[in-house]
């Protein structure tokens, strides 16, 4: 899991967010094999977006085009991040960040404690993401990617229901609000 590695950096984008449907895979699909050595299938986009009640998948988009995605997993009062991955053309323009506030947001909503993901130790650029919201390394997955042997690094932030959680998601929306555009 994580972001792909940015190209040159486009100017800042602001994305619709929505719950990721039936009809968005096809475009998640497409993102997902430009972005993943191993992307996942549709059938698994499907069976997790069949399970609300667990599951919490968004897409993100420019207009009418998904430009990028994530997804997390919910067990009692943990979260889980599946994955986040945004189309190589929108790197770097802050289409990431906005998944990651709707990701933690949502987390928060239904009430998890902590959120965890993994991501390859090689990228630099979704660590630093990912620590902008607090995640903080707890472990190495060796060889956790298949495809390439590469271990994952697990990050992971605690105390998702706190006040001074909120202030920090409260902080990156306000510097998102500074850096993007104004909405349509």
């Amino acid at each position: 899991m994580g972001v792909a590695g940015a190209r040159e950096s486009p100017l800042p984008v602001r994305v619709g967010i929505e719950v990721m449907r039936a009809w968005h895979i096809p475009a998640v699909y497409s993102i997902e094999r430009r972005v993943y050595p191993r992307p996942w299938s549709p059938s698994l986009f499907y069976s997790e977006i069949s399970r609300p009640s667990t599951r919490y998948y968004i897409v993100a988009k420019d207009g009418r085009k998904v430009v990028g995605y994530g997804g997390e997993a919910f067990v009692a009062d943990e979260a889980h991040i599946t994955n986040v991955a945004v189309h190589p053309d929108y790197q770097g323009a802050k289409v990431g960040t906005q998944i990651m506030m709707a990701l933690t947001t949502e987390a928060r909503r239904r009430g998890a404690e902590t959120i965890t993901l993994e991501v390859r130790v090689s990228n630099l650029i979704a660590q630093g993401l990912y620590r902008k919201f607090g995640f903080v390394p707890v472990g190495l997955r060796p060889r956790y990617y298949l495809e390439t042997g590469e271990d994952a690094l697990v990050m992971m932030v605690r105390d998702v229901g706190s006040a001074a959680y909120g202030e920090r998601l409260e902080a990156i929306r306000r510097e998102l609000g500074r850096v993007l555009p104004p909405p349509p």
